[in-house]
C-alpha cells in the first residue's frame, strides 16, 4: 500500500521547481492531484508534462483570497473531497540593498508567501474542521531559523511570519484532527534564486553565494520525500511539527561531504 493511497491534495504554485517535484512524488505515492501556478501556460505545460488521469489543475493566484477559495472548491467538485493542501507558492525579491529596490519588490513575497499562506489556511480550515480532519503544510525557508536574508529581507521576513502563523495555527486548532504543520525544503537551484538573471547586487557575491549552493544545495526530490512524510498516516494526531531538508545533522553532513563530492563530480547542478 502506497502512503497516500486515495488523498487528496491541492499543491499551490506546482507547476515548477519545488512544487512540481512534491505534486509528482505525491501521485507516486498514491494520492489525487490539484496543482496550480498564476500562469495558464505553466499550468497548461506542467499538465501536459506530468499526463495523468490523477492530477488536474487550475489556476490561482495566491494573493487574491478568492482565487484560493474557487481553488478549494475547484479540488472538491474534481476529486470529491479534500485531504492536504500544501501552501508553497513562493517568491522572492530581487537580491537588492532595500534602499536601491522599490517598494514594491519587498512587498511582493509579503503578498504571495504569507499572504497566500494565510488565504489557504483560512480557506481550507471550515472544511476540514467540519469533516474533523486534514493536514495544512506551510512552506518555511530562509529567515525561519538561525540565517540572516541580507539582500532579501522580505523574502526572509515573510518566511519568519509563516512559521509564527504556523505554529499558532497549530496551537489554535490542536485536538480538531486538523495537523497543520512546516516544512523547510532547504536550498534548491530553483529560479526563486535570482541565478537566472543576477542583478548587479548578486553578481557581486556570485562566487560566494555558488559556494554556498553547491554546499547546502539539493534536488527537490528532499523536500518532497518529507512532505510525502507530513501528508502521510505518520502526522496523524501531531501539532507544531517542523521538518527540515537542512536539519542540523543534514547541513552537517553537506558540509563534510562537500570535498568529497566536489573531487568526485558529484556537485548538482541542476536548475529545477
Amino acid at each position: 500500500m502506497k502512503q497516500l493511497d486515495g488523498k487528496i491534495a491541492i499543491i499551490t504554485g506546482s507547476t515548477k521547481g519545488i512544487g512540481k517535484a512534491i505534486a509528482k512524488r505525491f501521485l507516486e505515492e498514491g494520492a489525487k492531484v490539484v496543482i496550480s501556478s498564476r500562469s495558464e501556460a505553466n499550468l497548461e505545460k506542467a499538465l501536459a508534462e506530468i499526463n495523468s488521469p490523477n492530477v488536474a489543475g487550475k489556476a490561482c493566484d495566491v494573493s487574491r483570497y478568492r482565487e484560493v477559495e474557487s481553488l478549494i472548491e475547484f479540488a472538491i467538485e474534481r476529486f470529491g473531497a479534500l485531504d492536504i493542501l500544501v501552501n508553497n507558492a513562493g517568491v522572492a525579491e530581487p537580491f537588492e540593498r532595500i534602499i536601491n529596490a522599490p517598494l514594491e519588490a519587498w512587498y511582493a513575497p509579503i503578498e504571495t508567501n504569507l499572504k497566500g499562506t494565510y488565504h489557504g489556511c483560512r480557506a481550507v480550515l471550515p472544511y476540514f474542521l467540519k469533516r474533523g480532519k486534514g493536514k495544512i503544510i506551510n512552506m518555511a525557508g530562509a529567515g525561519t531559523g538561525r540565517f540572516n536574508t541580507p539582500y532579501i529581507s522580505g523574502y526572509g521576513s515573510s518566511k519568519a511570519a509563516i512559521y509564527r502563523l504556523t505554529m499558532s495555527l497549530s496551537e489554535e486548532y490542536k485536538g480538531t484532527g486538523v495537523e497543520i504543520m512546516l516544512l523547510n525544503p532547504g536550498m534548491v537551484r530553483t529560479e526563486i534564486l535570482g541565478l537566472h538573471a543576477p542583478p548587479p547586487e548578486l553578481q557581486k557575491r556570485m562566487q560566494t553565494f555558488e559556494k554556498i549552493i553547491d554546499i547546502f544545495g539539493q534536488p527537490p526530490s528532499v523536500a518532497a520525500g518529507l512532505a510525502v512524510k507530513l501528508a502521510s498516516s505518520w502526522s496523524d494526531g501531531k501539532t507544531k511539527v517542523f521538518l527540515s531538508a537542512l536539519s542540523r545533522p543534514r547541513s552537517q553532513w553537506l558540509l563534510l561531504s562537500y570535498p568529497f563530492r566536489k573531487f568526485f563530480g558529484k556537485i548538482d547542478r541542476t536548475d529545477y
